[in-house]
């Protein structure tokens, strides 16, 4: 969560065509304790201005010569992911404001000022804003290391295969499929993912997500510590692990999906005492299918 000096610390345009106006805003935040406080009297300059300092808030006033807060907004809309819009309009108008709100601001504050209603209107959109900024990073982080993750099954595989795999990275050939089929076989791999993680980590803050996944990341692993699950790497909400690659044996596919069942098992354990209730996909491949698309270097969700 967004601590207050975050919120005091968060980057704020005052836009209105009054002088008058504006220095009452500035008096009342500075003195609420905000310093990243910047104004302007000119409305064709919002755009210009938030390209470059991407304000956490923007007090907008909707009747200004020039552009007007409707056309700004509209304009803005263009460097916002999702259209979403940090504006807080100030209107004297009744009649703006669903007009307004319809039209992308998240909220507003009448004329004449009311200083109460301006500083908990401003520390509350503050907050929303912040908190996205910082779930979006978070999303960011995730896809990088799903991309990270791509590597991985060059990792799940025997060092010796791995190895040998790895000095032929350029190749495109039969020969390198054949390189890595002529041992794979004797591998299962286990691929578990959460179902629709993506939209459950944009409905949640940061600690809340690390602590869901470091909880079921931990049950998981307490399962690969068990005879016949070798854990190989836990990122994001990706998990992979081989069955049989210490041991030749006949029976990886089921004990593969005795550990498959045990993982559904471990989430399922979770989501009786906590208020998540998550899904987890689960893949296991082996043999001959899982050589070629080794060979091929798709993806660790094609398992």
């Amino acid at each position: 969560m967004s601590t207050r000096d975050d919120i005091l610390h968060g980057k704020i345009l005052i836009v209105d065509d009054q002088q008058a106006n504006v220095l009452l805003l500035e008096q009342m935040l500075r003195g609420a304790g905000y310093d990243a406080i910047t104004s302007t009297l000119d409305s064709t300059r919002v755009f210009e201005l938030h390209l470059v300092n991407r304000y956490d808030l923007i007090l907008l006033d909707l009747q200004m010569p020039g552009l007007d807060g409707f056309q700004v907004m509209e304009n803005l809309k263009a460097l916002e992911e999702g259209s979403y819009l940090p504006v807080l309009v100030i209107t004297a108008q009744p009649a703006h404001k669903l007009r307004a709100l319809a039209a992308g601001a998240m909220d507003f504050v009448s004329k004449p000022f009311d200083l109460a209603e301006v500083l908990l209107r401003v520390r509350n959109m503050l907050e929303v804003r912040l908190l996205q900024k910082e779930t979006r990073r978070l999303y960011e982080r995730v896809v990088a290391e799903q991309r990270v993750s791509q590597r991985l099954l060059l990792e799940a595989l025997p060092r010796s295969i791995a190895e040998r795999l790895e000095a032929h990275a350029d190749i495109e050939s039969p020969g390198a499929e054949e390189l890595v089929h002529e041992s794979f076989a004797e591998v299962t791999l286990l691929f578990a993912d959460l179902v629709e993680f993506t939209k459950f980590s944009e409905g949640a803050s940061a600690s809340v997500l690390a602590g869901v996944l470091d909880e079921i990341s931990a049950g998981f692993d307490g399962l690969a510590s068990h005879p016949g699950l070798d854990r190989k790497k836990a990122i994001g909400e990706a998990y992979l692990a081989a069955v049989g690659s210490s041991d030749a044996s006949a029976d990886h596919s089921i004990r593969a999906a005795e550990k498959a069942l045990d993982l559904v098992g471990a989430l399922d354990r979770f989501n009786a005492h906590g208020r998540y209730k998550l899904a987890v996909r689960i893949g296991l491949d082996r043999g001959a299918a899982a050589s070629e698309r080794a060979g091929k270097r798709t993806t660790l969700h094609d398992l």
